[in-house]
């Protein structure tokens, strides 16, 4: 798998710009504060911890994809993919990488990263048998978005494994777990998983992207707690030196009407 997953990124990086495969709704107007950047939200996997088909993480890709329009990402640089293949139109993993590098290839200002899917502590399950280690997913965000100011989001059990990798002065990262720990409401009878129903819950009171995380963290705090959770899951993040000065002007912007 590992072999099959590195010829997979280099094919997706060396084909890269081309269309886009994934839902890029119409334009809108300026982008204000986030004119320029980029937003990519995945649906990396489709099932519960039985292999069984679950909406949880496609629900959270919509609604999370959503939730960052209403605070002003811009919607003519976004793209969201699920990778489910059971579907009447599947996106492979190939189609998403290549769609994510067309979109942060337009979007010369910032990245907005978001992944939600199962993970392990080897990586994240990205489509029906490969998986996403911390150095691909690294490599893959330095094709992508460079130098430019980004944010990633990845909401896995044992997530935390990918903050060392992917720390850089211009980053934010945010993951669902720590590196030890599993997250939780990956079941059917979820609406969403709980770190990914936190940051849609947090989103629209939020200012800016540390209120996000912030909030966020509060939130799985408290279903945990009531839950009676007794090994928390940690949500970790890393602000980077450059992200630490830029974060405060990046405040949402919220339209009217």
């Amino acid at each position: 798998m590992g072999r099959a997953w590195l010829l997979l990124i280099l094919t997706a990086l060396l084909t890269g710009a081309g269309p886009a495969c994934g839902q890029s709704p119409g334009a809108q107007g300026p982008g204000g504060r986030f004119d320029g950047w980029a937003t990519a939200v995945i649906a990396a996997d489709w099932r519960d911890g039985g292999g069984q088909p679950i909406e949880a993480f496609d629900n959270a890709r919509r609604d999370v994809a959503r939730g960052f329009l209403d605070a002003g990402l811009p919607r003519e640089s976004l793209v969201d993919y699920s990778l489910r293949p059971d579907v009447a139109d599947p996106v492979t993993a190939t189609e998403a990488l290549q769609g994510v590098a067309a979109a942060t290839a337009r979007a010369p200002r910032g990245c907005l990263l978001y992944f939600t899917s199962h993970g392990s502590p080897e990586g994240v399950v990205f489509g029906p048998d490969a998986i996403l280690a911390p150095a691909d997913m690294a490599n893959l965000v330095r094709q992508w978005c460079g130098a430019r100011p980004t944010v990633v989001i990845v909401s896995a059990c044992y997530s935390g494994i990918f903050v060392n990798a992917l720390e850089a002065p211009n980053r934010m990262v945010l993951t669902a777990a720590s590196r030890e720990r599993t997250s939780f409401g990956c079941g059917a009878e979820e609406t969403y998983p709980w770190f990914d129903g936190c940051v849609i819950e947090t989103l629209p009171a939020a200012t800016d992207f540390l209120a996000l995380a912030a909030g966020t963290r509060a939130c799985v705090a408290r279903k945990e707690a009531a839950a009676g959770i007794a090994v928390a899951s940690e949500p970790q993040l890393f602000v980077g030196a450059e992200m630490q000065m830029r974060l405060p002007t990046l405040r949402f912007e919220r339209r009217s009407g």
